[in-house]
Formats: structure tokens, C-alpha cells, sequence
């Protein structure tokens, strides 16, 4: 399996480019819109669909030959996966355009980009620094997606195509539990610290809060201004969050390889809904529920992927209130050994950081995924003992 990377690089324009580009994103759009609305929606085949309107879109909008086949086959692509989630393809949204190897070229040599327009071929010089050039040192790239963004800048996302080393083998692996309090807490001890963090989300959503309120009232320059600044403090939170994972991420694969270990993970599907049952305040409800640790787990995962490091998701039932060194739940369902941060084990006596305990067992059931006699560390319990189940029944394979 190949791993693809998408590396975004700014395009400097001229005077006159910016025109040239407008006009063929514009066009694009308007063809993906024409095709989807005037062809079958049945048909999800980007063979048929280019036989049906290949040369009606081209007299239409403008495109060039490739580009055409371009609408075709985005146009088929989204209703492949719009079938796979039972909803229709409604509208295409303006800013972007595919290109493949025919119809995009990049040249290292001075560090360009040519992209076919509606008014023929342009050559763009890319505004990249270190890590691009690093990236795309020595690529031969074949596919791009040229965006324009909402500050007026263009970008060409510059597909690069790999195949990711074999993964390490070895016994060894390393634990990571995910949460609020700690970002991440592995089983080697490395934990980021979430109060920090915290601050400067409730930060985000007091000031979104006000904007909010003046958004609703005043003046209607005011109000447009405010919207403006709600959309712009959107993206800087959203950035935020990306920045964080991703260098959490980073280090936790760091690590993991240098150990030569595989990666354990909790399977946090469903967790919003499961949490948002219990009852709680508006804000730990927004605390708990802004925070993105999907996307985490996707940075991991792909971050692993290259650098040759195995991932795993184990089932997390009960691996917060199992004691890592003697596998003793407390006996009360009601109760718990663990009080916030603090875990003390009333059967063997071990205290120390809860979510390092839960990192020490997630990575004990990520060993044992390959054992075929199954998992012995389960989620049920008798008499506050462990009870033996199957691997299927508490490890899931990711």
C-alpha cells in the first residue's frame, strides 16, 4: 500500500495570472455543477459520465481536454462516497481544481509549478520554505489540487506518492492514553500537559461568545465586522489544534521508533455520544467536545505509517479502573480507584498517575493482540478479579 502526502505550497503570481486562474476555477465549478445536475445520478462511473458530456462541457465552460476529464471524474468520485453514506451530491463549492500528470509539471530546478488554464499554460514560481523544498527535493509529483483561500492567496496541494517502509518488528510497544486532562500520556512517561491548553480554548470561546452577542445587535457594518472576525478566529483556533497534535504526534512516533515499538491506542469511537450522557455543565460539555482527538489519531497514524511504525486500537472498557500491576478492578461498580488524576489500588497498593496506569494496561492488551490464546486482560469482572475473554472481545486490530 502506497502512503500519499499532500505538501501545500503558495504560488507567487503576476499582474495578469490571478485573472487566469479566477476564470478556470470559475469554470471548473460551473462544470462540476452542469454535470452533476444534468447526468444521472445513478451513474457513479467516470467512463460514462465523460462519454455522456465530455464534449458538452468543453464547448461550454472553456475547458481543455484533461480538465474535462478532470470534472468527470471528481463529479464520480463524490458520488461514490455520497452512495457509501446514503446522501445525494447537492452542489460543488467555487475555489479549486484537479490536475493530473498531463495538465501539472513541477520543476525543481527553480522551484515552479505549470498548470494548464482556461487561457493556456502557465508557469507559477512556488513561496515555500525548507520543509517543502525538502519534501519535494527529488519527487516526481503527478497529481495537484490548486485552492484559492479566503485572503485571495493561491496554493497548489502538491501529491506526493511513497511507499512506506515495512513496519518494525519486535514484542515491544508503547501505550498511549488519550484525554482532556493530559493531551497524551504514554507508558513510557511522556505526557502533554492540557491546561495549558485549555486556557487558550476557553479563551477562544469567551471571545467567540462576545463577538456572538454584537453579531446579533448594533449596526449593520458592526454586524458584518463581527461575522468577519468569528470567521478569521475559526481558523486560528483551528490551526491551533493542528499545531498541537501534530508535534504530539510527532513525538509519540519518535519515540516509538526509536524503541522499536508499536503504538496501542484506545478505540474512542462513540465517546461524545457516551460522555454526553452523563451529567455535566455547558462548559465542561464544550471543554470535553471541542477538543480533536480524531484528528490526532489520524496524525498518528499517518506519521507512523512512514516512519515503519505498527499502530494498533485496543478496546478501552475498564483500562482507566484496572490496576496495571495486579489487573484488580474495584469490587463496587459504583466505585473507583481512581479520583481524578490519582490512582490508588486497594488490592496491591500501587498509587501513582491514572492515566500513566491506563497507558501501562493499553499497552498490555496491545501486546497480547497477536497471541492466538486471546487477551486474559478483560473488561469483566468477578468478585473485582479479571476474567478471562477472547482477543476479539477486548483488542480490535486498526
Amino acid at each position: 500500500m502506497n502512503q500519499v502526502l499532500t505538501i501545500s505550497c503558495k504560488l507567487k503570481v503576476s499582474e495578469l495570472q490571478p485573472v487566469k486562474l479566477d476564470a478556470t476555477l470559475d469554470a471548473f465549478v460551473q462544470a462540476l455543477n452542469w454535470v452533476n445536475q444534468n447526468t444521472p445520478e445513478k451513474i457513479v462511473n467516470a467512463v460514462k459520465l465523460q462519454s455522456l458530456c465530455y464534449y458538452e462541457v468543453r464547448a461550454r465552460f472553456g475547458l481543455s481536454s484533461n480538465l474535462a476529464q478532470q470534472v468527470c471524474r471528481r463529479v464520480a468520485g463524490s458520488r461514490k462516497v455520497a452512495k457509501q453514506k446514503n446522501r445525494p451530491v447537492k452542489v460543488f463549492k467555487a475555489g479549486f481544481v484537479t490536475y493530473d500528470a498531463r495538465i501539472f509539471s513541477f520543476r525543481q530546478k527553480d522551484w515552479t509549478v505549470s498548470l494548464t488554464t482556461v487561457e493556456g499554460r502557465e508557469r507559477f514560481e512556488l513561496a515555500i520554505g525548507n520543509y517543502q523544498r525538502g519534501m519535494l527535493a527529488g519527487a516526481n509529483p503527478k497529481s495537484a489540487t490548486l485552492v484559492k483561500r479566503q485572503d485571495g492567496s493561491y496554493y497548489i496541494q502538491i501529491c506526493l506518492e511513497s511507499e512506506p517502509p515495512e513496519p518494525q518488528d519486535g514484542d515491544e510497544v508503547l501505550g498511549v492514553d488519550l484525554g482532556r486532562t493530559d493531551i497524551a500520556h504514554t507508558s513510557e512517561g511522556q505526557h502533554w500537559d492540557g491546561q495549558d491548553i485549555t486556557k487558550v480554548r476557553d479563551h477562544f470561546a469567551n471571545l467567540r461568545a462576545k463577538l456572538q452577542h454584537k453579531a446579533s445587535k448594533g449596526t449593520r457594518s458592526s454586524r458584518r465586522r463581527c461575522r468577519q472576525l468569528l470567521q478569521r478566529l475559526s481558523g486560528r483556533e483551528r490551526r491551533f489544534q493542528s499545531w498541537v497534535n501534530h508535534n504530539v504526534s510527532r513525538r509519540i512516533v519518535e519515540t516509538a521508533k526509536s524503541i522499536g515499538a508499536s503504538i496501542a491506542l484506545e478505540d474512542l469511537t462513540g465517546i461524545r455520544e457516551r460522555t454526553n450522557q452523563q451529567p455535566r455543565n455547558k462548559t465542561e460539555r464544550r471543554r470535553s467536545n471541542s477538543w480533536a482527538f480524531h484528528q490526532l489519531r489520524l496524525f498518528i497514524g499517518y506519521k507512523a505509517l512512514g516512519a515503519g511504525v505498527k499502530v494498533v486500537t485496543v478496546n478501552p472498557r475498564y483500562t482507566s479502573q484496572t490496576c496495571h500491576q495486579c489487573l484488580h478492578i474495584h469490587p463496587d461498580p459504583d466505585k473507583s480507584y481512581r479520583s481524578g488524576k490519582r490512582f490508588k489500588c486497594g488490592h496491591c497498593g500501587w498509587h501513582g498517575d491514572a492515566d500513566f496506569n491506563g497507558a501501562m494496561n493499553i499497552k498490555a492488551i496491545g501486546a497480547l493482540v497477536n497471541r492466538p490464546e486471546g487477551s486474559w486482560l478483560s473488561c469483566e469482572t468477578i468478585g473485582g478479579l479479571l476474567k478471562a475473554r477472547t482477543v476479539s472481545d477486548s483488542v480490535s486490530v486498526g
